[in-house]
């Protein structure tokens, strides 16, 4: 923000000296110039290569004395410049006493009268203050070269910019506190605004891989322009602020955060409240990031940018690659997000892949010789078959998801299918129920089987009911019937049927309390002594008979 010296030169210049600007008689002219109001932030909107022009009067006799004018170019850098015409026969556009012959020497020579006050080229946020000395028309000239645009300007008489416009410190650089794989920490010095006006003033930092934004009607611009190009994207402006007060939106203190794409790639805009230090997080590692923030007044829509910075998150590690044996299972347990890596070189032309999730959601990646071929995230029993040659090498990656506070699993590669390490199960491992079965005192229930003679072991115990999603959430489904107590055991059967459609097996389970939920498991174990559990399935029994 750059604030001349606050009293107006004296000598005068000519129409010709104003640098790279021509000015005419007519540019005061009222069907050419528009008048910028007073104590309001206007929009506006320019024409590549066609200037536009407002002017404000100001009287010697005011009690206003002061003036100040802020501009704020929203997408491209603009030219603009600021003059004083100091002449009492002049107001208003008009020339008294002489309206109807402009090109009278006496006019001319009044119109020659003007300073340039202010001049300025770029794309930052620009304040002039001045103080009025005498009456005066000022005029406003802006010109955008590049490319159609708009921008905002702020006019304010009196002493009352500093309570529109949030303050910044005196030293308004962003300091980068700390960098890791994927988070960054910031802080700034306390804006002065929000020491006197906490109510209303907040925090809004920006986040993108492309540049910093030196205004935060240049960061909202860009975000919609991107959104006009690809309406997918979410639709809501950076801004919270709506053109009337009574729709005003009020933010709580409460980190407010809002991500979307655009055309430089992902854009987050994280609203923290009055707190001037943050640690911004799920960052990609190895990657330059800027980060920009924004005092924000909530009452004027006003706000002031601290001097952006940017920094580069940590390059994780090569992971470390684990060499898999052909049909050895791994029990891997998942901690945090770290990547689990496993390569594995084929000895046939067909492969298979086994996973189990014990608990928890899992994401698997598998490629081969480079190229991506799997990438899926999956809860319990899951595995692929693929095609290659012999000696293709094939990399695995294993991490948590981020939906899963911890987990574990089971994974098993194998060119041999005739030695599987789980047994055939049927395509779906869920339990029913049947209501019209259900009694006091007891429950019956069903399940699919195959075409292989199994056996099928299952198990029940009773659970409270504000207990029942924290146990389904964190039940093992890698731990088999050795884990169960032998009091929860129902029984043990075997069963097949070489009739898929017709391979289901009922069960009655008798000796329950009245009105008490239950959680039964079914548990499939095959040739190899390796469970397979079905999905815990709950049943309340009838609390009146």
């Amino acid at each position: 923000m750059r604030r001349p010296d606050a009293s107006f030169v004296s000598e005068d210049t000519r129409w010709a000296g104003t640098p790279q600007i021509t000015f005419k008689y007519n540019h005061f002219n009222h069907y050419h110039t528009l008048i910028l109001p007073d104590g309001k932030e206007t929009t506006i909107h320019l024409l590549k290569d066609i200037s536009k022009r407002y002017y404000f009067v100001l009287e010697e006799d005011t009690k206003l004395s002061h003036f100040t004018v802020t501009v704020t170019p929203c997408d491209v850098p603009i030219e603009w410049t600021l003059l004083m015409h100091k002449t009492r026969h002049m107001f208003h556009g008009k020339v008294h006493g002489d309206n109807d012959n402009l090109d009278s020497p006496k006019t001319q020579s009044t119109l020659r009268t003007v300073s340039t006050l202010f001049h300025y080229k770029g794309n930052s946020v620009e304040t002039y203050e001045g103080k009025l000395l005498y009456s005066a028309i000022f005029l406003l000239e802006f010109l955008s070269t590049e490319r159609d645009t708009h921008i905002t300007v702020y006019l304010t008489t009196g002493k009352i910019y500093n309570n529109l416009f949030p303050e910044l410190p005196l030293d308004p650089r962003i300091d980068v506190v700390g960098s890791a794989h994927s988070s960054v920490t910031l802080a700034w010095k306390p804006s002065p605004s929000v020491l006197h006006h906490k109510e209303h003033i907040q925090y809004c930092l920006l986040v993108n891989e492309k540049h910093n934004y030196k205004s935060l009607c240049a960061a909202e611009t860009a975000i919609r322009s991107s959104e006009i190009k690809s309406p997918k994207s979410l639709a809501l402006s950076i801004s919270p602020y709506t053109a009337q007060p009574q729709q005003l939106m009020k933010w709580s203190i409460d980190e407010l955060s809002i991500i979307r794409k655009a055309n430089n790639g992902e854009v987050r805009q994280i609203c923290i409240g009055t707190r001037n230090n943050y640690m911004v997080s799920n960052l990609k590692p190895g990657t330059q990031y800027y980060f920009d923030v924004f005092v924000v007044n909530l009452l004027t829509n006003a706000s002031a940018a601290y001097t952006g910075t940017f920094t580069k998150t940590l390059q994780e590690p090569e992971p470390k690659v684990t060499a898999m044996k052909d049909g050895k299972v791994i029990h891997l347990n998942l901690k945090g997000q770290k990547l689990n890596s496993f390569h594995y070189q084929a000895k046939n032309k067909m492969v298979q892949f086994i996973f189990y999730s014990c608990n928890g959601q899992v994401q698997a990646q598998i490629s081969k010789n480079g190229k991506m071929l799997v990438s899926e995230r999956f809860e319990g029993l899951r595995y692929f078959t693929l095609n290659g040659r012999v000696m293709d090498i094939y990399l695995v990656q294993l991490r948590l998801s981020e939906r899963s506070p911890n987990s574990s699993v089971k994974v098993q590669v194998s060119s041999h299918f005739q030695k599987p390490m789980f047994p055939p199960f049927p395509e779906s491992l869920k339990i029913k129920s049947f209501s019209k079965l259900r009694t006091c005192d007891s429950i019956t229930i069903a399940w699919l089987g195959t075409q292989e003679r199994s056996k099928y072991c299952v198990y029940r115990r009773d659970v409270k009911e504000d207990h029942i999603w924290q146990e389904l959430k964190t039940a093992d489904r890698c731990s088999g019937p050795e884990s169960r107590k032998r009091s929860e055991k129902v029984i043990c059967k075997y069963f097949h049927d070489i009739n898929l459609q017709k391979a289901v097996t009922t069960e009655s389970i008798a000796g329950l309390q009245p009105g008490t939920p239950y959680i039964f498991d079914v548990y499939l174990i095959g040739a190899s002594d390796i469970p397979v559990r079905y999905h815990s399935k709950v049943v309340k029994t009838r609390k009146k008979c």
